[in-house]
């Protein structure tokens, strides 16, 4: 689950930056730079816990920058992060899922997290910000992708959607007898 878990990342931070291309920054300024600031904000908490993982000192001493890096540089950081975390838990031992870290977060406060609450905690940080940035793009007039679990798993097995049919259609004929 936890392997699927990060494709599905993968797959609804894609869905999300598509969408973030398509916005018109001329009309919509201030949506795109928050975007920006929310992808940005993404990647570098991706490349505190990554080094934390690692057992290496933070890479970064804040969680957000004040000049922000353009589209290009935070989707290649973006897809560079997804990949790294894609194949660290697909090589993750069942025995390490619980140990614990201990860590400093950035704003100075201690921190201990086993290995599967930091995965955990990288999943549903980037659902939180890819609601936000929906919001942004609603507000841009820019269609969001829907990048629920149930829309990635439908979207990667769309036979699914046929059985599911298959399912309620007997379940239907059988209370019509």
């Amino acid at each position: 689950m936890l392997i699927e878990a990060f494709q599905y990342k993968q797959w609804a931070d894609r869905r999300t930056l598509d969408a973030i291309r398509s916005l018109d920054g001329t009309r919509f300024p201030s949506a795109l730079k928050f975007a920006r600031q929310q992808l940005n904000h993404m990647v570098r908490v991706e490349e505190l816990f990554r080094a934390r993982l690692l057992g290496l000192s933070d890479p970064h001493s804040s969680t957000n920058t004040e000049v922000l890096p353009e589209l290009p540089e935070l989707a290649e950081r973006g897809s560079d992060s997804n990949q790294w975390f894609a194949q660290y838990v697909e090589q993750l031992a069942s025995d390490d899922k619980l140990q614990a870290i201990s860590f400093q977060f950035v704003d100075g406060l201690r921190g201990t997290m086993t290995r599967l609450e930091i995965l955990f905690h990288i999943i549903n940080h980037g659902t939180y910000h890819r609601g936000a940035i929906s919001h942004a793009l609603d507000m841009a007039e820019v269609p969001h992708p829907a990048d629920t679990y149930t829309a990635f798993i439908h979207s990667a097995e769309p036979a699914r959607r046929q059985q599911e049919l298959a399912r309620v259609g007997s379940a239907a004929s059988l209370r019509n007898r």
